[in-house]
Order: C-alpha cells, then sequence, then structure tokens
C-alpha cells in the first residue's frame, strides 16, 4: 500500500515537473520575442535620433507589472527578474563598458551589476579619479563612482572629479553595506593584518578594536585589492564583500562586522548624457557663489520660493584659491520640469559658476 502510494506521488511530481518544464520553454520563446521586438524599437530610435533609455517608458512598465502581479509573486524577485530582462533588452544593441573602482569583487563592482544587469561589460580602474577620465575621453561609455555613505559622509575624490572633469550623471543606485571579514583559513587567530578601504576600516572600527585589538589595518585603494591581498597572504584579513569570497575563493571569518545596521552607499552613474525625464528624478548642480554677505541664504531662498527640496547640499574647496568653495547641490526634480527650469535660471542670478551636473531618475529605494 505504502509503494503504490510512493509510486503515485512519483508520477504527480513528474506531471507538475513537466507542465513546469513546458512553462520554461515558453517563457524562453517570449524573450526570444521581446528582444527581438525591443531591438526594432532601437532601430527606430537610432533613425529618429532618440534616446534608447526611456525612464518613464521603464517606470511605467514595472507599474504595469506590480499591478497584474497582484502581490502574488514576490515583488523583489519580480522586480529583479524583469531589471535584468528589460535592460538586457535595452542594452542588446550595443553592450556598453562600465568602468568601476576595481579590482573584481568591489561593492562599486556589486553597484555596477544591480544597476546595469549582467549584459554590460565591466572594466575594472584603479581609481575614481581615473573612472571620470575613462568616461570624458571616451574609453568607457559609463561609470560607476561611490558619493556618499549613510555613516561616513561624502566620499571627497568623486566631489572633486566632479570639478575636474566634464561628464553627465546619468543614474543612482543605492546599495545596502554589509562587511565580512575574511582570509585565507577562515580562523581570527591567523590574521595580523586587516587590510581594506578606508570607509570599510571606518564602519567597522569598534567591531575591529574590540575583537582584534593591537592587530594593524591597512588602507588600500579597494575592498577588492584586499581580498586580492588576503588570497595571497594567509595573515591578511580583508574587510570586503560578498562577491570577494567567491570570487577570490576566501573563508568567512566573520560576516556583517559594520558597527551600524543600515549602512548604504549611494553611487553614481556617470556619463556623457542625462537620460529623459522620469517623473520620479533628481538634479544635481555645481555652483559658486557671488562674494558678497548672504549669498549662500539668497541662492537657498529661491529655491525655497519656487518650492524646490534641496536634497543635498555640500561644500568643497576650489584647490588652488584659499577659503574659495563649490557647492553641490541635490534637488527633487527634472531639468525639464518647469519649476527647476525657473528656479536654476534664477539660481544664475546669484553665482559666479554653474554647473548643470545632469538630471536622472532616483535609485528605486529612495523617497
Amino acid at each position: 500500500m505504502k509503494t503504490s502510494k510512493k509510486t503515485d506521488n512519483k508520477a504527480e511530481i513528474e506531471k507538475i515537473r513537466k507542465k513546469i518544464d513546458a512553462i520554461d520553454n515558453k517563457i524562453v520563446e517570449l524573450l526570444k520575442q521581446r528582444i527581438q521586438h525591443a531591438q526594432a524599437v532601437g532601430r527606430i530610435k537610432s533613425k529618429d535620433k532618440r534616446a534608447k533609455y526611456d525612464p518613464l517608458r521603464e517606470r511605467q512598465i514595472y507599474a504595469r507589472l506590480l499591478e497584474n502581479n497582484q502581490d502574488e509573486f514576490p515583488e523583489p524577485a519580480l522586480r529583479s527578474i524583469f531589471h535584468e530582462i528589460i535592460t538586457t533588452c535595452r542594452l542588446s544593441q550595443k553592450r556598453p563598458v562600465v568602468s568601476y573602482l576595481g579590482p573584481e569583487a568591489t561593492f562599486t563592482h556589486l553597484a555596477g551589476v544591480k544597476y546595469f544587469g549582467h549584459s554590460a561589460d565591466y572594466e575594472p580602474i584603479e581609481s575614481i579619479e581615473d573612472i571620470f577620465s575613462e568616461v570624458e575621453r571616451g574609453r568607457t561609455t559609463f561609470g560607476i563612482v561611490p558619493v556618499e555613505n549613510s555613516i561616513e559622509g561624502a566620499v571627497f575624490s568623486t566631489l572633486d572629479s566632479f570639478m575636474k572633469y566634464k561628464v553627465k550623471i546619468c543614474g543612482e543606485v543605492n546599495l545596502e553595506i554589509s562587511h565580512n571579514l575574511v582570509c585565507q583559513s577562515g580562523n581570527i587567530e591567523d590574521i595580523k593584518t586587516v587590510a581594506s578601504h578606508s570607509q570599510p576600516l571606518a564602519q567597522c572600527r569598534e567591531w575591529l578594536k574590540k575583537h582584534l585589538p593591537g592587530v594593524p589595518t591597512l588602507p588600500v585603494f579597494s575592498t577588492g585589492v584586499a581580498a586580492q591581498m588576503a588570497a595571497k597572504d594567509p595573515h591578511v584579513g580583508a574587510i570586503a564583500s560578498s562577491l570577494a569570497i567567491k570570487t577570490y575563493q576566501l573563508q568567512v571569518v566573520v560576516r556583517g562586522i559594520e558597527d551600524y545596521r543600515g549602512n548604504t552607499t549611494r553611487f553614481l552613474v556617470i556619463g556623457k548624457k542625462s537620460p529623459l525625464r522620469s517623473g520620479r528624478d533628481k538634479t544635481s548642480l555645481l555652483i559658486g557663489l557671488l562674494d558678497r554677505p548672504g549669498t549662500l541664504n539668497e541662492a537657498l531662498t529661491i529655491l525655497a520660493d519656487k518650492g524646490i527640496n534641496l536634497a543635498k547640499i555640500e561644500s568643497r574647496p576650489i584647490k588652488g584659491m584659499q577659503w574659495k568653495y563649490l557647492f553641490f547641490m541635490d534637488m527633487v526634480g527634472h531639468m525639464e520640469d518647469k519649476t527647476i527650469k525657473e528656479g536654476c535660471a534664477d539660481l544664475q542670478k546669484v553665482c559666479s559658476y554653474y554647473e548643470w551636473l545632469g538630471s536622472y531618475p532616483m535609485a528605486d529605494n529612495e523617497g
């Protein structure tokens, strides 16, 4: 009797699996059709010299899919699946080359994959400034750079590079950061030095002080470099990403050693041209103010009077000009929006320097 029941169950499972196989085959056929249609749209846009990336259209697609889903398929997974599909179809005309702070498996690399999916070609670059240079010279299509961390604040090398290179901001992505202590053996007793980028070292300083007192830290260019060092030296521990563990075949000593949970880094995508309006955008400016009392207050009043929400303002000293500063501003809205356009026109009247860095869709998990 039991044998018969097992046989029936096995037959039922095989029956269901055949249905799943049929669905999978149908999905593949539909994906092939989708990419063909996307390529056809791309060809028409090329003839009309229109931008291939339409952020408003993509937002509408996600909204329609989520409405049709009615919470039956897990929403984060649905978004992730269709992000990969949509990005792959959009990039099928020409695979972009995306430069990131290398080597492989840094958090910047992870942010790039989160934004562009796996369809892009990724090129590791040694420094943030070099990423700007590669994009400005057209050697890579896009670059992805960290701009601020929710705990440690602004990444000054990124802000300073905007003052030096002519690029546009094309997008942003927020990446939740979880730091792992890794080494060759997985044993904390083997670690004689802890290497990482200066920001992860700062974000884990209390944990390191408590659990590895007296062990020196070594700041390096990136978490990927630290992981490479750990892969070569059994006495080096690295604070690195989950991707680095797999890439460099390291063992986890302790996961999640950051001092504060909710640690998030904001990354910017830079390129030659900002995208069209999506309806949920940010606009970034780099400005210098006229040298007279109260000018900063005037600038802020102009934006407030227009009802413009200022999301961020950060000052940076101008190299070679003592006590002179430029201001980075992030505003909610797109330069195509009437209020932003008018507010920026009025703002220029109190500026000694004014540069529009770009308007771009907000990160999915913001606002």
